[in-house]
């Protein structure tokens, strides 16, 4: 399901998503202390464009801790919500629930995501 659940996804919910990551990383990266979470933001873009076929596991130390929250504070909540959202709409529906259990694990990252690693799953 790893392809053709990229694609609709993209097409679907993705694109959006994605979007939204760019934004953040692009008004972190205005700032010069924020260089370092608006590439991280860059990173994660790509799992939120195509996230089927990767995990996220999450590990790290007190520097990203302190890093996630700044994050929360600044851009997470309003990423997690609209990543929420979506994946309540996307669970009405049988067909929708994959792309829902997505958001679900993108909303989790937009709460976390300095100390997260995404994984190719083979």
């Amino acid at each position: 399901m790893g392809c053709l659940g990229n694609v609709l996804w993209f097409i679907f919910c993705g694109f959006w998503e994605g979007l939204a990551w760019l934004a953040a990383g692009i008004l972190w990266c205005i700032t010069i202390v924020g260089i370092p979470i608006g590439l991280q933001c860059f990173k994660l873009a790509g799992l939120v464009f195509f996230p089927f076929g990767k995990e996220v596991r999450y590990g790290g130390g007190s520097l990203s801790f302190l890093a996630n929250l700044l994050w929360i504070i600044f851009s997470g909540i309003p990423l997690a919500l609209v990543a929420v959202v979506n994946g309540l709409l996307l669970c009405v529906t049988i067909i929708g629930i994959p792309f829902g259990l997505q958001c679900f694990k993108i909303a989790k990252l937009a709460l976390m995501p300095f100390g997260a690693e995404v994984v190719l799953i083979n």
